[in-house]
């Protein structure tokens, strides 16, 4: 499977189960709503029934203070209440609409409060106007009760029908606590659902991916270090692609490589016959000359005896660039690193080649693992180039080091006639002399051969030079540490 695929996949997954919480969440917060707009509506239902029962019982007390005192004072409430409680009762029934027993409650205490009117008003009227009526109706109907009886039931109603208005309060009260517990609960599985699918996909992802990635890393290392390995990878994705690229790669670097070493073999072959074979040529010819000056000293004439030294000269260079090549093809070989101390090194190297006019200072060199050889024949060819270089008064050459990150930085300076900087890089090629070519010592074959060897190191080697203001070679050298550790 693609790794945009997989991507797409746990994004997908994220994505509905963020849906689903969206989703849940909105159904309960529906039921939410309902059941607070249940309540708020109870609260208006209480406080209406509150009310009505209130208005209904002033009424009540407002009929027996009129009838006690014959004051019509008394009677305000009870014509206000006629007034506001079938707006009241309205009202309620709108509140109540979906709720059959309580609305028959409420049409019940509307009755009975309507009969409690017309016996009231019965009595008002009689009490107003015909005082033997009134008496009548306080012996036949007052004195047994009727309307304290209808009040008595209006009361029991009006309980009862809060009763059952606070049991479904209560009820919408426990579901709207439920919604709220199931709303937090699915939000808080969710959200976990949603960051344990949304942290294992990342992991699973970034790990897979830099585990091959490593791998493909430590195939490139090894490449680069001429270890031709390939990536073991069987999936069939965008990185499979690249593993497949990098395995080509490392194939054809492992076949061209080889090729360029056997040719580069062959090549060094071929020098080391040619410049051997041509010694011996070399050699006849010095013989030669050699013999025609002994045997033939008396008449040679001074023209031909001054081309008779020339010759042994020329033969002589040619014999040093011969030798230069040989060098040249040597340094191909391999050795096997060891401790080397670079102090003691440069100095056995400066007695043999430094004549003692010259003032030398080394500073600071340090102990390295690694092919003493190599070095060797690096601090040879500058230290020799220095001295060859140098101007007859007050030669001076300064050899230090200095460590910086996690490999060492050489230096060889001189006080010498110094280099152009148009010759700085030419320096570095084969038989590339800044001397005149018939000077025997000069072959230009010593700084191609330490370029050749720091490239093989893979370091670096630059020049700082002005003409007559002297040179410094500066290159950089590596600890083999993992064959100290060793």
């Amino acid at each position: 499977m693609k790794l945009s695929t997989q991507i797409i996949l746990a994004f997908t997954l994220i994505i509905l189960l963020s849906a689903a919480d969206s989703y849940t969440n909105y159904r309960l917060s529906l039921k939410v709503n309902q059941n607070s707009e249940f309540l708020s509506k109870s609260e208006a239902v209480i406080r209406n029934s509150n009310k009505t029962h209130r208005a209904i019982l002033q009424m009540q007390s407002a009929v027996r203070g009129y009838l006690l005192t014959n004051d019509t004072t008394y009677l305000a409430p009870y014509y206000s209440g006629i007034e506001k409680v079938p707006d009241f009762f309205v009202e309620q029934h709108t509140l109540i609409d979906s709720n059959t027993i309580q609305s028959s409650i409420l049409d019940s205490i509307s009755i009975l409060h309507s009969e409690w009117l017309s016996f009231t008003s019965e009595l008002i009227r009689a009490r107003r106007e015909n005082p033997k009526t009134y008496q009548f109706l306080l012996d036949t109907k007052f004195k047994k009760h009727i309307g304290k009886n209808i009040n008595d039931s209006i009361t029991e109603k009006f309980k009862r029908f809060e009763k059952i208005e606070y049991k479904t309060r209560a009820h919408h009260s426990e579901m709207l606590l439920h919604s709220l517990n199931k709303a937090r609960s699915y939000s808080l599985v969710f959200l976990s659902l949603t960051i344990f699918v949304g942290i294992c996909s990342t992991a699973y992802i970034v790990i897979m991916i830099t585990k091959r990635i490593n791998s493909m890393v430590r195939v490139a290392d090894t490449i680069s270090k001429g270890r031709f390995t390939i990536v073991r990878d069987f999936k069939k994705d965008e990185l499979s692609a690249l593993a497949a690229s990098l395995n080509i790669m490392s194939r054809r670097l492992e076949k061209n490589i080889q090729e360029l070493e056997n040719k580069n073999e062959e090549l060094n072959k071929f020098a080391y016959v040619v410049s051997h074979d041509l010694k011996a040529p070399l050699r006849g010819i010095y013989n030669v000359i050699s013999w025609i000056e002994e045997d033939l000293s008396g008449e040679l004439s001074p023209a031909l005896r001054n081309y008779l030294n020339i010759i042994p000269k020329r033969t002589q260079r040619m014999e040093a660039l011969i030798n230069g090549l040989l060098d040249y093809a040597r340094i191909n070989r391999k050795t096997s690193p060891e401790i080397v101390d670079t102090n003691a090194l440069v100095h056995e190297i400066a007695q043999s080649i430094v004549p003692r006019e010259f003032k030398l200072e080394i500073i600071n060199l340090p102990e390295l693992v690694t092919e003493r050889l190599k070095l060797e024949q690096v601090f040879s060819n500058l230290i020799s180039n220095a001295v060859k270089y140098s101007k007859p008064e007050n030669p001076y050459i300064e050899i230090k080091c200095q460590k910086v990150l996690n490999y060492y930085e050489f230096s060889v300076t001189d006080n010498g006639i110094g280099i152009d900087e148009e010759y700085h890089q030419k320096i570095f090629e084969i038989f590339q002399t800044l001397r005149e070519k018939n000077e025997m010592e000069s072959t230009g074959v010593g700084l191609a051969i330490v370029k050749k060897i720091i490239d093989d190191q893979g370091e670096s080697i630059h020049v700082e030079s002005k003409l007559g203001e002297g040179t410094t070679f500066t290159f950089t050298w590596r600890n083999n540490k993992q064959h100290e550790k060793a």
